[in-house]
């Protein structure tokens, strides 16, 4: 584009839309993956972080908060995400659980295996919360496949998306 265009549609934004508004047009964008990390099943998102979207993925079957390496490795290579994040269980005081730990775990073998950044993300309520807003989209007749733990692994994102606090696993 020439310096001239560039300038016009930067006037043109700033026309339209307020200052706090504009999109940092030097942003990198990131495919992010979110985990909603669980002993029996783990939900899946991802989500594009110029558009700070999230799309709920089917969820994951685990045994006793394990893997199957193989087949989580295969849906990674589809997204091709740049970062990791994984919902840390924290109890209401901050203390840590043993789901907590196993959560790190998980997120640490993740980092592992495929030598992607990997944060952890507070996700208290978040389960709680997506149980609440799939049953309002189910009473208006709507999101009839998703299932809580891949809309929490959502507002994981989400909530990445307006204050990305890392913490290490």
């Amino acid at each position: 584009m020439k310096k001239s265009a560039s300038i016009q549609v930067g006037l043109l934004m700033r026309l339209v839309m307020p200052d706090s508004d504009i999109l940092d047009m030097n942003a990198t964008a990131q495919t992010i993956m979110a985990f909603d990390f669980g002993t029996q099943k783990m939900g899946i998102a991802v989500g594009q972080s110029l558009i700070q979207n999230s799309n709920p993925l089917a969820l994951f079957p685990m045994k006793d908060g394990i893997p199957n390496w193989d087949d989580l490795l295969k849906i990674v290579k589809q997204w091709q995400p740049n970062l990791f994040l994984v919902g840390l269980p924290l109890n209401m005081d901050d203390s840590e659980s043993d789901l907590s730990r196993r959560a790190r775990k998980f997120a640490r073998r993740l980092r592992h295996q495929t030598n992607i950044d990997t944060w952890m993300v507070d996700e208290r309520l978040t389960t709680r919360d997506a149980r609440q807003d799939l049953m309002k989209l189910h009473a208006q007749g709507q999101a009839k496949h998703i299932q809580a733990d891949s809309l929490a692994a959502g507002l994981l994102l989400e909530s990445w998306y307006r204050e990305p606090h890392r913490i290490t696993p």
